[in-house]
């Protein structure tokens, strides 16, 4: 049987003659394609009580940090390579403890930050985050999950690029950022707070980038 190599490559078919060696040229494209075989496969980050992936596709998580304080928050940078929308998922690796300041459990009160680089070669007008507690499903009003509905005036929703924001609290929880734009190759900032009452195992972030109707 044929073994396959990087890239789906068939090593017998790429082998050098008895008595020869690899060219470094070649040697070098197959240790690039490896390299970036296994940069690909990295789809989990930990962080604090939690862990981040990109396992749904259509976007890169490029580094994660912060424990989801408010002094430390959580810090996802990201790379979103089209303008559709793609799907952040968030899990608990650590037990639950209500309200616990330290960053070191699950408290139900988590302070992000994201940062985000426009790779869609289109420029973004809107910015608009969806969280699910069941992917696919909107998350209520009643479930626990929101970007702070408690709060009628929230202080700690900001971004580098808009100007405004507004919060959808039913039948969705968003929050849309308007008035302002990421340009391709550009990157853009978002803080916001995420309060779960009633904490999962695992929910969901949807992001969704606007670009301008023609």
């Amino acid at each position: 049987m044929r073994s396959r190599g990087p890239a789906g490559l068939t090593l017998s078919r790429l082998s050098p003659a008895p008595g020869r060696l690899w060219p470094a040229a070649i040697l070098g494209f197959l240790l690039t394609i490896s390299t970036g075989a296994a940069q690909d496969k990295q789809k989990v980050w930990d962080s604090g009580p939690y862990s981040f992936s990109d396992e749904l596709g259509g976007f890169r998580i490029t580094g994660v940090s912060g424990k989801g304080t408010r002094q430390d928050p959580i810090v996802i940078q990201e790379e979103l390579r089209s303008a559709t929308p793609i799907t952040l998922t968030i899990r608990a690796i650590r037990p639950v403890i209500p309200f616990d300041p330290s960053g070191d459990y699950v408290s139900g009160i988590l302070y992000m930050r994201v940062v985000t680089m426009n790779n869609s070669g289109h420029p973004w007008q809107e910015f608009q985050f969806e969280l699910q507690k069941i992917l696919g499903e909107p998350s209520t009003f009643s479930d626990g999950l929101s970007f702070d509905q408690r709060d009628p005036e929230p202080e700690h929703v900001s971004s580098s690029n808009f100007a405004k924001f507004e919060r959808l609290l039913e039948p969705y929880d968003r929050l849309l950022f308007s008035q302002g734009k990421i340009d391709p190759k550009k990157s853009g900032e978002f803080e916001f707070l995420i309060t779960d009452y009633t904490p999962r195992w695992a929910f969901y972030i949807v992001q969704d980038p606007r670009i301008p109707s023609t």
